[in-house]
């Protein structure tokens, strides 16, 4: 597809959801523009057309699957400069954070990896704060093998120790991070779960 052609396409997807009161057409139009997110070519498209704050705003939506999209997206984009800056620059870590509390499986896991691209030196603090490195600890007990081994790395690889042993603690004391519940590993899952706040 050529260059012009395809901002043609993503700015007709635009216009689609804006336009649309179908709930499922939202839902086809967000994993289209989640999968054309991953591709490197269409970033500067994507970024002309707003829809990385198209995805940031479906993560406070209560369709969860609106919510699963938006993650998906960013998380397909994110690894890139410009993209990154702009979602941290937007309050995006804080969405994305609050999307660990999802009982469904694929948008933990997305927000988990988005946070671990997300990372900056200036991000760290706030990535790795004690409820989220609590609930990291809690995932890598999970009996789900991909939440469980994302979590391991995360802990691994942007944690401190003294941080993983003091959420270790803390867990001993409350039985959940926050009371966050793991993922429910079901395709749809639309139960309401409490938000992990940062401090």
């Amino acid at each position: 597809m050529a260059t012009s052609d395809r901002f043609q396409y993503l700015q007709a997807l635009v216009t689609e959801f804006q336009d649309t009161d179908s709930a499922e057409a939202k839902e086809q139009v967000l994993a289209n523009l989640a999968n054309f997110a991953y591709d490197p070519r269409n970033f500067s498209d994507l970024r002309k057309l707003q829809v990385i704050d198209l995805f940031l705003d479906m993560l406070t939506e209560e369709n969860e699957t609106f919510v699963e999209f938006g993650i998906g997206g960013l998380c397909n984009l994110c690894l890139d400069k410009a993209n990154k800056s702009h979602i941290l620059s937007s309050g995006g870590l804080r969405l994305v954070i609050n999307c660990l509390s999802s009982k469904r499986e694929e948008t933990a896991l997305s927000a988990l990896t988005t946070l671990m691209y997300l990372s900056t030196t200036a991000s760290r603090a706030d990535i790795t704060s004690p409820p989220v490195v609590e609930c990291m600890v809690r995932f890598s007990l999970s009996g789900n093998r991909r939440i469980r081994n994302l979590a391991t790395v995360f802990l691994e690889d942007y944690c401190s120790e003294k941080q993983v042993q003091e959420a270790r603690a803390q867990s001993q004391h409350t039985h959940s991070a926050l009371g966050i519940p793991l993922p429910d590993t079901s395709p749809h899952n639309s139960g309401e779960t409490p938000e992990l706040k940062l401090n």
